[in-house]
């Protein structure tokens, strides 16, 4: 499936070189988080918690906050590009979150796994009370950031506030966590298909989704094409975690960065074990229809990165 042919004034827009817009994004992401993450931190915590986040990861949710920034951003070009400093935080922010998240899940409370972007998990690495610490100081630092001191004054007292709401409830009872909580309860128990999908939509598509919605929030997005982004993430939110289930089961430790087989072998409810591999895969691409059908409902000018967004999300399962 291609890109969305978009337009500004009427005309076209070129085909968007996404491997460059990519790669550009991402190396203002990786340098801001070098410069960001772990200085000064104590005790050899400021180690795992840099451990933890540089040199891995695809790094989708800050792409998602940036690409939806621009997105918003395009509605308005006379304005420049909107809240640009705020938008790199809240890309890094959210990243600091799902840094976090894996450091806790990974632990033998939580999921108990060795391996993870490659490399051993951050409790192997230092020790469990090392990584609790880690994770909780990562989480602590991604609100510290939405909220840089006063004599940063790029970042509007209004926007901070929005986006440390929308990132605290992506990751807390009613999103990730409560999706997590769910996840552990249902080891083992048969889960109807909209229960399936409440999970998910929680414990993995609240964070995408709330990515999203940050960088609306940045390029100051209109409640209408808000609302049409808001669908966008949580049908991008719920795609990603079908094909992690669809992954788990077609791809091996080396091509994941972490260990396959995982929830096959802890019984746990996925959609490859509920609709079977192929209805899986199909509803993916469902699921990828509606993302994209979401952003031509937006009527912002240049959603260019959004769409390439989603369809490499799915492309990852075909």
């Amino acid at each position: 499936m291609s890109a969305l042919a978009v337009t500004r004034s009427g005309q076209p827009l070129p085909p968007l070189d996404v491997a460059a817009w990519t790669q550009g994004h991402l190396a203002r992401v990786e340098a801001a988080l070098g410069r960001w993450v772990g200085h000064g931190a104590p005790a050899g915590l400021g180690e795992a918690m840099r451990y933890a986040v540089l040199d891995g990861g695809k790094r989708l949710r800050p792409l998602l906050v940036l690409a939806a920034h621009e997105a918003a951003s395009s509605a308005h070009p006379a304005e420049a590009d909107g809240q640009s400093e705020a938008a790199l935080r809240a890309a890094c922010a959210v990243e600091l979150i799902h840094a976090y998240s894996l450091v806790h899940d990974d632990m033998p409370c939580m999921d108990n796994d060795v391996l993870r972007r490659g490399k051993p998990t951050v409790h192997v690495q230092f020790g469990q009370a090392q990584a609790l610490l880690a994770g909780d100081a990562l989480q602590a630092y991604a609100f510290e950031l939405l909220a840089p001191d006063e004599a940063d004054a790029r970042v509007p007292v209004a926007v901070q506030a929005a986006l440390c709401r929308l990132l605290a409830r992506a990751a807390g009872s009613a999103g990730m966590a409560g999706g997590q909580a769910i996840d552990l309860a249902s080891v083992g128990v048969a889960l109807s298909e909209d229960q399936l999908r409440h999970m998910h939509r929680l414990k993995t598509g609240a964070l995408l989704q709330g990515s999203v919605l940050m960088g609306a929030v940045c390029g100051e997005c209109a409640p209408a094409p808000y609302q049409a982004l808001a669908d966008y993430g949580a049908a991008v939110g719920l795609a990603f975690q079908v094909v992690d289930d669809i992954l788990d089961v077609v791809a091996d430790s080396a091509t994941l960065g972490k260990t396959a087989g995982k929830d096959a072998a802890a019984d746990k409810p996925t959609y490859v074990s509920l609709l079977g591999l192929a209805p899986a895969q199909a509803y993916a691409r469902q699921l990828l229809d509606e993302a994209l059908g979401a952003l031509e409902r937006s009527g912002l000018p240049d959603t260019r990165a959004m769409a390439a967004l989603a369809e490499l999300v799915v492309r990852r399962s075909h």
